[in-house]
């Protein structure tokens, strides 16, 4: 079972659910370049400007690691990552939990991703011209939950350690990605966990995942705010585990 983290997040964000399924899987756990420990001279800006960059990058770590078929866990940008690299290899892929997924962020004719086109550049501007201030002010929106200001301190420790100018890039190729076509080619079954309150991925992006999904469940979890691996583990861990017992 491998789990991958979220933009500006690391591998430490699955602390609270890996364990959980480290008697039954080899659990393998990672940073994406950029983020906590990976190798920073790794990052190459043009290969990484697209997710599928990230794809590539996580098939690489399955051949080396002679992983396969696993089951992938994605959270956020790496639901995407995931679908994209199962998409590419599929028999490396026994199944794929997403959480939180989201193929298209800004809002578009018929679609909602949760964004205008105006927010999300004002949300890369305002990154540019004021990393940490950033990083102070949207990590507790994206955790939600004011009532635990923990959680969103945690997240934004999390975001202060990731390298600035990679994490700006990594914005953008995020942020302004469209995969809604790329849906179609993934065959492997999947389980999509959704809060049933989230501010970056609303349900209705949720749904239109499954619904474009083939060979896909929907699982609404009672969680709020976009990082349930640490505000609900306990929900996220059970409906993973519903979701893969025999």
């Amino acid at each position: 079972m491998v789990f991958a983290h979220g933009f500006g997040c690391d591998q430490s964000m699955w602390r609270l659910v890996a364990p959980a399924f480290e008697d039954t899987y080899r659990v393998v756990l990672f940073d994406h370049v950029g983020a906590g420990g990976s190798d920073l001279s790794a990052y190459d800006p043009d290969r990484h400007s697209s997710l599928d960059g990230y794809a590539a990058d996580v098939v690489e770590l399955l051949d080396e690691l002679a992983l396969g078929p696993v089951v992938f866990v994605g959270h956020s940008v790496s639901a995407m990552i995931g679908l994209l690299a199962a998409a590419r290899r599929p028999e490396l892929f026994d199944r794929l939990v997403l959480v939180g997924p989201s193929p298209r962020y800004i809002d578009d004719d018929g679609y909602r991703g949760g964004f205008s086109a105006d927010e999300i550049d004002e949300l890369l501007e305002t990154m540019d011209s004021n990393y940490l201030g950033w990083s102070e002010f949207i990590a507790p929106v994206i955790m939600g939950n004011p009532d635990r200001p923990k959680l969103g301190e945690e997240l934004t420790n999390a975001f202060c350690r990731t390298d600035p100018a990679i994490a700006k890039r990594f914005a953008r190729t995020t942020f302004l990605s469209d995969n809604r076509t790329d849906l179609a080619a993934v065959r492997t079954p999947s389980l999509v966990v959704q809060c049933r309150e989230d501010v970056i991925a609303p349900v209705e992006v949720g749904r239109y995942v499954h619904e474009h999904l083939a060979d896909s469940e929907f699982c609404l979890i009672d969680a709020v705010g976009h990082c349930p691996n640490l505000s609900a583990p306990e929900a996220l861990t059970t409906a993973m585990r519903e979701y893969l017992s025999p």
